[in-house]
Protein backbone atom coordinates (compact mmCIF):
# COMPACT_ATOMS: atom_id res chain seq x y z
CA UNK A 1 0.00 0.00 0.00
CA UNK A 2 1.32 3.33 -0.89
CA UNK A 3 2.72 5.52 2.05
CA UNK A 4 2.06 9.39 2.01
CA UNK A 5 4.44 11.44 2.86
CA UNK A 6 2.67 13.21 5.62
CA UNK A 7 2.45 11.79 9.03
CA UNK A 8 -0.88 11.15 10.57
CA UNK A 9 -2.09 12.47 13.37
CA UNK A 10 -4.33 10.74 15.99
CA UNK A 11 -6.16 14.37 17.19
CA UNK A 12 -6.79 15.56 13.53
CA UNK A 13 -6.99 11.79 11.05
CA UNK A 14 -8.04 12.12 7.92
CA UNK A 15 -9.40 8.67 7.62
CA UNK A 16 -9.96 8.25 4.41
CA UNK A 17 -6.24 8.86 3.64
CA UNK A 18 -5.89 6.68 6.91
CA UNK A 19 -7.56 4.13 5.68
CA UNK A 20 -6.01 4.26 2.01
CA UNK A 21 -2.58 4.05 3.40
CA UNK A 22 -3.66 1.24 5.37
CA UNK A 23 -1.73 3.05 8.01
CA UNK A 24 -1.12 2.27 11.54
CA UNK A 25 -0.45 4.42 14.49
CA UNK A 26 -0.59 3.28 17.93
CA UNK A 27 0.58 4.58 21.47
CA UNK A 28 -0.30 5.59 25.08
CA UNK A 29 -2.46 8.75 26.45
CA UNK A 30 -2.47 9.52 29.90
CA UNK A 31 -5.73 8.54 31.90
CA UNK A 32 -6.35 11.99 33.45
CA UNK A 33 -6.11 13.21 30.00
CA UNK A 34 -9.87 11.40 29.55
CA UNK A 35 -11.99 13.82 32.02
CA UNK A 36 -15.07 12.07 31.76
CA UNK A 37 -13.59 8.78 32.09
CA UNK A 38 -11.83 9.86 34.69
CA UNK A 39 -14.90 11.18 36.87
CA UNK A 40 -15.90 7.62 36.72
CA UNK A 41 -13.20 7.22 39.39
CA UNK A 42 -13.34 6.32 42.94
CA UNK A 43 -12.20 9.78 44.70
CA UNK A 44 -9.19 7.92 45.93
CA UNK A 45 -8.41 6.39 42.66
CA UNK A 46 -8.37 9.13 41.08
CA UNK A 47 -6.19 8.96 38.08
CA UNK A 48 -2.42 9.88 38.05
CA UNK A 49 0.59 11.14 35.75
CA UNK A 50 1.20 7.55 35.59
CA UNK A 51 -1.68 5.50 34.67
CA UNK A 52 -1.95 5.57 30.85
CA UNK A 53 -4.65 4.13 28.22
CA UNK A 54 -2.64 1.75 25.50
CA UNK A 55 -4.35 1.91 22.50
CA UNK A 56 -3.57 0.66 18.87
CA UNK A 57 -5.28 1.65 15.26
CA UNK A 58 -5.47 0.55 11.94
CA UNK A 59 -7.04 1.80 8.74
CA UNK A 60 -7.87 -0.32 5.72
CA UNK A 61 -10.16 -0.17 2.72
CA UNK A 62 -12.69 -3.00 2.46
CA UNK A 63 -14.41 -3.46 -1.79
CA UNK A 64 -17.99 -4.15 -1.04
CA UNK A 65 -20.38 -4.31 -3.58
CA UNK A 66 -18.20 -2.50 -5.96
CA UNK A 67 -17.72 0.47 -3.75
CA UNK A 68 -14.35 1.01 -1.88
CA UNK A 69 -15.16 1.18 2.01
CA UNK A 70 -13.12 2.87 4.84
CA UNK A 71 -12.27 1.01 7.94
CA UNK A 72 -10.76 1.82 11.30
CA UNK A 73 -10.08 -0.98 13.87
CA UNK A 74 -9.65 0.38 17.31
CA UNK A 75 -8.00 -1.65 20.53
CA UNK A 76 -7.81 0.29 23.97
CA UNK A 77 -6.47 -1.36 26.83
CA UNK A 78 -6.24 0.56 30.65
CA UNK A 79 -7.11 -0.01 34.31
CA UNK A 80 -9.21 1.97 36.51
CA UNK A 81 -10.04 2.37 40.30
CA UNK A 82 -13.94 2.09 40.14
CA UNK A 83 -15.88 2.40 43.08
CA UNK A 84 -16.89 -1.47 44.33
CA UNK A 85 -20.79 -0.88 44.91
CA UNK A 86 -20.70 -3.47 47.61
CA UNK A 87 -17.91 -2.18 50.18
CA UNK A 88 -17.77 1.26 48.47
CA UNK A 89 -14.18 0.63 48.12
CA UNK A 90 -11.55 0.95 44.98
CA UNK A 91 -11.93 -1.79 42.68
CA UNK A 92 -9.28 -2.36 40.44
CA UNK A 93 -11.17 -2.70 37.12
CA UNK A 94 -9.32 -3.66 33.56
CA UNK A 95 -10.97 -2.34 30.26
CA UNK A 96 -10.28 -3.78 26.76
CA UNK A 97 -12.11 -2.74 24.15
CA UNK A 98 -11.66 -4.40 20.38
CA UNK A 99 -13.88 -2.08 17.86
CA UNK A 100 -14.18 -1.91 14.38
CA UNK A 101 -15.57 0.96 12.74
CA UNK A 102 -17.26 1.93 9.29
CA UNK A 103 -16.50 5.48 8.16
CA UNK A 104 -19.50 6.68 5.24
CA UNK A 105 -19.50 10.23 3.34
CA UNK A 106 -22.11 12.28 5.53
CA UNK A 107 -23.94 12.34 9.21
CA UNK A 108 -27.11 11.22 7.56
CA UNK A 109 -25.86 8.31 5.68
CA UNK A 110 -23.87 7.53 8.85
CA UNK A 111 -27.52 7.83 10.91
CA UNK A 112 -29.15 5.68 8.71
CA UNK A 113 -26.64 2.89 8.10
CA UNK A 114 -25.88 2.69 11.95
CA UNK A 115 -30.22 2.09 12.35
CA UNK A 116 -30.15 -0.99 9.58
CA UNK A 117 -26.80 -2.72 10.37
CA UNK A 118 -24.85 -4.31 13.45
CA UNK A 119 -21.62 -2.73 12.45
CA UNK A 120 -20.88 0.75 13.54
CA UNK A 121 -20.92 3.23 11.25
CA UNK A 122 -19.47 7.07 11.72
CA UNK A 123 -19.15 9.90 9.28
CA UNK A 124 -16.13 10.31 7.73
CA UNK A 125 -13.67 13.63 8.16
CA UNK A 126 -10.56 15.10 7.62
CA UNK A 127 -9.84 15.65 10.75
CA UNK A 128 -11.15 12.94 13.32
CA UNK A 129 -10.72 13.21 16.78
CA UNK A 130 -9.46 9.46 17.68
CA UNK A 131 -8.70 10.86 21.46
CA UNK A 132 -12.37 11.63 21.56
CA UNK A 133 -13.32 8.24 20.00
CA UNK A 134 -11.51 6.51 22.53
CA UNK A 135 -12.87 7.90 25.29
CA UNK A 136 -16.16 7.35 24.69
CA UNK A 137 -15.73 3.76 23.80
CA UNK A 138 -14.30 3.23 27.14
CA UNK A 139 -17.04 5.05 28.39
CA UNK A 140 -19.38 3.17 27.13
CA UNK A 141 -17.07 -0.14 28.07
CA UNK A 142 -17.50 0.70 31.97
CA UNK A 143 -19.32 -1.88 33.61
CA UNK A 144 -22.81 -1.01 35.36
CA UNK A 145 -22.21 -1.98 38.69
CA UNK A 146 -18.07 -2.54 39.10
CA UNK A 147 -17.88 -4.67 42.18
CA UNK A 148 -14.76 -7.24 44.02
CA UNK A 149 -15.54 -10.64 43.51
CA UNK A 150 -14.64 -11.08 47.46
CA UNK A 151 -14.58 -7.64 49.24
CA UNK A 152 -11.42 -7.11 50.87
CA UNK A 153 -13.16 -5.92 53.86
CA UNK A 154 -16.07 -7.54 55.60
CA UNK A 155 -19.44 -5.93 54.99
CA UNK A 156 -21.09 -3.58 57.29
CA UNK A 157 -24.68 -4.28 58.21
CA UNK A 158 -26.86 -1.88 57.97
CA UNK A 159 -28.01 -0.23 61.09
CA UNK A 160 -31.52 -1.04 61.85
CA UNK A 161 -33.66 -0.21 64.46
CA UNK A 162 -33.62 -2.33 67.54
CA UNK A 163 -36.82 -5.11 66.73
CA UNK A 164 -38.90 -6.93 68.88
CA UNK A 165 -39.01 -10.50 68.39
CA UNK A 166 -42.16 -11.10 68.98
CA UNK A 167 -43.25 -8.89 66.87
CA UNK A 168 -41.00 -10.17 64.08
CA UNK A 169 -42.21 -13.77 64.33
CA UNK A 170 -45.83 -12.17 64.15
CA UNK A 171 -47.68 -11.91 61.31
CA UNK A 172 -47.56 -8.29 59.59
CA UNK A 173 -51.09 -7.57 60.23
CA UNK A 174 -49.73 -8.02 63.87
CA UNK A 175 -46.46 -5.53 63.01
CA UNK A 176 -49.19 -3.28 61.84
CA UNK A 177 -51.15 -3.19 64.81
CA UNK A 178 -47.96 -2.89 66.86
CA UNK A 179 -47.07 0.11 65.03
CA UNK A 180 -50.24 1.69 64.87
CA UNK A 181 -50.37 1.37 69.21
CA UNK A 182 -46.88 2.51 69.59
CA UNK A 183 -48.05 5.49 67.43
CA UNK A 184 -51.08 6.44 69.65
CA UNK A 185 -48.92 6.61 72.94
Amino acid sequence: MASSSRPHDPLRLDVERFARDGARLQGEWPLDGMERLAESCHPEGRPQMADRVVWDAQGETRRAGGEEQTWLRLSLHTSLKLTCQRCLGVVETPLAVQRRFRFVAGEAQAAALDAELEEDVLASARSFDLHALAEDELVLALPIVPRHDVCPVPLLAAAAPARDEAVVAASPFAVLADLQKKARH
